[in-house]
């Protein structure tokens, strides 16, 4: 079953852990995996959980549920986490650098999903925010290894130029394994 959002749901720092965390209310919490150096300010205090956010979660969590065969309680994690970083994250530049160019020419929205391919790897995204030219992107795929020194861990976001995005095949049924 999907975990629908309601009027307790409420953004809050937790200290104990360094993290964003979702409280769901009935003493439940989730942890997201962003620390105060990618968080906005205002994120480091409660926030509500505003209509916005709902309308966001929502969208994403029905546009995963469709394109991913995996369970509710994964898609639910990627939602939120894709909400928290499409309203509480700092802004990005782009880094394209770190990806191929792709042979295809693509139209990126929010909520979609694309692969990006490494010299090692090719790993599947989903677009937080996008833009003209960029979009910014969370990881879905275990980690990426960007270069020696640089790997992108799950549900941590990447901006990158439209060109580099992969386009899913229609009957490509794309595997994530959630934290």
């Amino acid at each position: 079953m999907l975990l629908m959002p309601n009027k307790e749901w409420q953004w809050v720092y937790n200290d104990s852990y360094n993290v964003l965390s979702i409280s769901l209310g009935d003493e439940m919490e989730f942890l997201t995996p962003y620390t105060p150096k990618v968080l906005i300010p205002d994120a480091l205090a409660s926030l509500t959980f505003s209509v916005e956010h709902a309308k966001f979660y929502i969208q994403v969590l029905d546009r995963l549920s469709r394109a991913l065969s995996c369970d509710d309680a994964y898609i639910v994690q990627m939602a939120l986490n894709a909400t928290a970083a499409h309203f509480l994250l700092k802004p990005e530049m782009p880094k394209s650098w770190y990806f191929s160019v792709s042979d295809f020419c693509v139209f990126s929205e929010t909520g979609k999903l694309f692969h990006l391919q490494t010299r090692n790897d090719q790993v599947t995204v989903l677009v937080i925010e996008s833009g003209f030219q960029a979009s910014l992107v969370m990881l879905l795929s275990e980690s990426c290894l960007l270069s020696d020194k640089k790997t992108l861990k799950q549900f941590e976001t990447i901006k990158v130029m439209h060109d580099r995005l992969i386009p899913l095949l229609i009957r490509e049924q794309v595997q994530v394994v959630a934290a």
